[in-house]
């Protein structure tokens, strides 16, 4: 059976948020029925990096992320900032929290976080030749340790779950691929 895209009959929106905005919408599915009430939470897309050092360390980040509330290893990255490339974004959130700039900027994979409930899309690029060359520029609520990893650290903060972002842990597997076919 070939698999067709519901129809919008209706949107309305509960929350429309600079962060977040919630739409209910009423669909068609393909087989006839009408959902009249799913729930969709609409967000600025997103960037992250694996970032590579000049000596091939990775650049992670430590931040607590009240959500889940937990004190998080993660790759570094942020949103989109309105009519921005994705590419400008993420040398500018990795020059905001780390003080790094780049010699090589590649984009590797387009995620979605959660296409079941949600809209936006997570860019990731792999960025490599890494040298600090500025203080940090965090923004008022970010408070964030810089820290840098061999490959092999990496690997092994995956192997025992260390890294408990999903959507970092994919990038990561992306960067690792993109790492085994270098020369």
């Amino acid at each position: 059976m070939e698999i067709l895209k519901w129809q919008r009959l209706s949107s309305r929106y509960l929350v429309k948020e600079k962060w977040a905005t919630l739409r209910v919408d009423t669909c068609k599915l393909q087989n006839g029925t009408v959902k009249d009430d799913y729930f969709v939470l609409e967000y600025p897309d997103w960037v992250n990096a694996i970032a590579l050092t000049k000596d091939n360390k990775i650049i992670l980040v430590r931040q607590y992320r009240h959500g889940a509330d937990i004190i998080s290893l993660e790759i570094p990255g942020g949103v989109i900032d309105g009519d921005e490339l994705p590419e400008s974004a993420v040398k500018r959130e990795l020059l905001e929290e780390t003080g790094y700039t780049f010699e090589t900027c590649e984009q590797i994979a387009t995620l979605y976080p959660n296409p079941a409930t949600a809209n936006n899309r997570t860019f990731t690029y792999f960025l490599t030749g890494g040298v600090k060359t500025h203080p940090q520029h965090l923004d008022e609520h970010e408070i964030l340790n810089v820290e840098e990893y061999s490959i092999e650290e990496v690997k092994q903060f995956l192997k025992e779950n260390k890294i408990e972002q999903a959507l970092h842990t994919a990038a990561l597997f992306y960067g690792l691929l993109k790492l085994e076919q270098q020369p």
